[in-house]
C-alpha cells in the first residue's frame, strides 16, 4: 500500500498538483480500514457457519440415539418419495454356458501325425489335414466344399447320435484383415444324414443362424479383424432352445427352433490369403442341473472348467460353470465346498499332483474374488490317482480331467 501511495503522489506531482498527496493518503487509509473490516467480518461469518454445522450434527446424533429422529415421509399409497427409492439394478447373465458332463466325442489333436487326415473324423468333402500352427496341433482346412466338411467318426454316423440336451465346443482361427472369413457348423452329418435345421455361420465377431438370427460380439466390427485371433465357440441345445457363444459372450439366444439335430459337420471357406484352422472339438451330453446332482450325491463333477496346457491359468470359457457355482453358493449360504482337481494319466505323477493342486486353488481363489467367503471353500489336488474313466481314449482322458465340488 505504501508503494501505491508513493506512485500516486509522483503522478500527482508530475501534473503539478502538489496538494494531492495529503488527500490521497486519506483515501488510501480509508480504503485499508474498509478492507480490513470486511475481511474480519467474512472470517467471523465462516467460523459461525462451521460451528453451526458441528452443533447440527451433534443434535442429529443425540436425536438418533434417543429414537427421536424424524421419520421418513411416505406418500398416500404407502411408498417412499421418488428420490428415496434405490436405482433399479440390471441382472443379466451374458455368459451362462455350462457344458454337458458326459463327453460323447473329444478331439484335442493329441498324438496326431502332421500331414495326415485327422484320425477322429470322416470326410464329407474338401481337403483337411493335421498340421502345427502357432506351436499347436490343429486341423488345417486347405480347401473346402460348400457341400462338404468333416464329420465325427462314429460307430454309426447315419444314426441320430445327439441327445435332447447337448453342447458342442470348438476353437477356430480367423486370419488378420480377412473380411468375411467364415466357419460353418451344420446340425447333421453331411452325406450320412438329411438336413433338418438351419446352418450356423461364425465370423470373427458375429454369428448367424440361417436367416433367423444374427448377432455381433460386443464391441466387435463383426466380419473382419485387424489381427488374427482364436475364437472359442460354444453351442448349447436343450430340446428346442438354442444358445451360441463367442468367447465370453452369448450372441444367439433362440427359445424355439424347428427341427431335430442329429449330428454335426464343420468346415470353412479358404482363399489365397491362407487356410483355416480348428482345434479342441468336443460334444457332450447335457445332464441334470449341478445343484440336483449335489443334492443326490453330495457332490457334483464338471469337465467345464478348463486350463491352459500344463498351467493353472483358467480359460475364459470356464466362467459359465464357475459363475453357476458362485450363484448356487450365494443362493444357499449354508453350502461349503472342497474344490478338488483331477488330471488324466499323461505325464509325471508328481507333476500331475502339483498341477491338480494349483488348479484347484486357482478355482477357489477365483470364487473368493467373486464374493464367496474363503471360510466356505477349501482346495485339494489328487492328480491322476482317482480316474473315473479309462485313459486309453480321448473321451476317457477328458472325463478324468475334471473338477469336483464336494460338500464338507
Amino acid at each position: 500500500m505504501k508503494k501505491l501511495i508513493t506512485l500516486l503522489t509522483l503522478i500527482c506531482l508530475s501534473f503539478g498538483i502538489a496538494s494531492a498527496q495529503f488527500s490521497l493518503k486519506k483515501i488510501a487509509n480509508s480504503t485499508i480500514n474498509k478492507v480490513e473490516n470486511k475481511v474480519e467480518n467474512r472470517v467471523d461469518s465462516r467460523i459461525d457457519k462451521q460451528v453451526d454445522k458441528g452443533l447440527d450434527k451433534t443434535e442429529e446424533s443425540i436425536a438418533g440415539k434417543s429414537g427421536n429422529s424424524k421419520p421418513e415421509t411416505k406418500k398416500q399409497d404407502g411408498t417412499l418419495p421418488q428420490q428415496q427409492k434405490p436405482a433399479p439394478v440390471l441382472e443379466w447373465a451374458k455368459y451362462d454356458f455350462v457344458p454337458g458332463t458326459e463327453i460323447i466325442f473329444e478331439d484335442n489333436q493329441e498324438n496326431e501325425q502332421n500331414g495326415e487326415f485327422p484320425s477322429k473324423w470322416d470326410l464329407a468333402g474338401g481337403v483337411f489335414e493335421n498340421a502345427v500352427f502357432d506351436g499347436l496341433n490343429v486341423i488345417y482346412i486347405r480347401d473346402h466344399s460348400l457341400d462338404g466338411g468333416i464329420i465325427p467318426l462314429m460307430k454309426d454316423a447315419s444314426a441320430d447320435y445327439l441327445p435332447e440336451q447337448f453342447t458342442v465346443e470348438f476353437d477356430c482361427y480367423f486370419l488378420p484383415a480377412f473380411k468375411d472369413q467364415r466357419y460353418w457348423f451344420s446340425f447333421y452329418a453331411k452325406k450320412k444324414q438329411t438336413s433338418v435345421m438351419s446352418q450356423l455361420t461364425v465370423y470373427t465377431g458375429a454369428v448367424k443362424y440361417g436367416t433367423i438370427a444374427e448377432e455381433k460380439y460386443p464391441g466387435a466390427d463383426g466380419y473382419s479383424d485387424k489381427q488374427g485371433r482364436w475364437r472359442h465357440v460354444a453351442i448349447s441345445f436343450n430340446k428346442r432352445a438354442l444358445k451360441v457363444y463367442l468367447d465370453d459372450a452369448r450372441v444367439i439366444n433362440l427359445p424355439n427352433v424347428e427341427g431335430n439335430p442329429t449330428g454335426i459337420t464343420l468346415t470353412s471357406d479358404v482363399t489365397k490369403q491362407g487356410g483355416a484352422y480348428l482345434k479342441n472339438i468336443r460334444i457332450a451330453k447335457g445332464a441334470v442341473p449341478l445343484y440336483d446332482k449335489f443334492i443326490t450325491d453330495g457332490k457334483f463333477v464338471t469337465t467345464g472348467i478348463k486350463f491352459d496346457i500344463n498351467k493353472a491359468s483358467i480359460k475364459p470359457e470356464s466362467m459359465g460353470t464357475i459363475n453357476y457355482v458362485v450363484k448356487m453358493m450365494t443362493d444357499h449360504p449354508d453350502l461349503k465346498f472342497s474344490v478338488e482337481g483331477h488330471t488324466d494319466s499323461d505325464g509325471d505323477d508328481a507333476l500331475n499332483m502339483k498341477l491338480s493342486e494349483a488348479r484347484a486353488k486357482a478355482i477357489r481363489d477365483k470364487m473368493v474374488e467373486l464374493g464367496i467367503d474363503s471360510s466356505r471353500l477349501t482346495s485339494k489336488g489328487y492328480g491322476e490317482s482317482k480316474p473315473i474313466a479309462g485313459n486309453d481314449t480321448p473321451e476317457g482322458k477328458a472325463q478324468n480331467r475334471r473338477v469336483e465340488f464336494v460338500k464338507f
